[in-house]
């Protein structure tokens, strides 16, 4: 993984932290500026957040990001 790369994956778990979100079985994976989001998402109990909103702002958030090309979701909501 290039270096470039693992920062930007650093600064996706940043943002993915600031959201009321369960990860704990998300990956996140980054290959040429190209951020890849899979596996499932929940809220984080006692926390009315919609999972599938919440990841809707991170992807715009992160498409505003220099050096970040797409972000691809594949990712199960409960």
């Amino acid at each position: 993984m290039a270096l470039a790369d693992v920062e930007m994956r650093r600064m996706v778990l940043r943002e993915i932290s600031k959201r009321h979100l369960d990860t704990s079985l998300m990956d996140v994976h980054v290959t040429h500026g190209v951020v890849y989001l899979r596996g499932t998402v929940s809220a984080v109990r006692g926390h009315d957040a919609d999972p599938k909103h919440e990841i809707e702002i991170i992807r715009r958030i992160l498409r505003q990001r220099p050096g970040i090309r797409d972000v691809v979701i594949d990712l199960i909501f409960r």
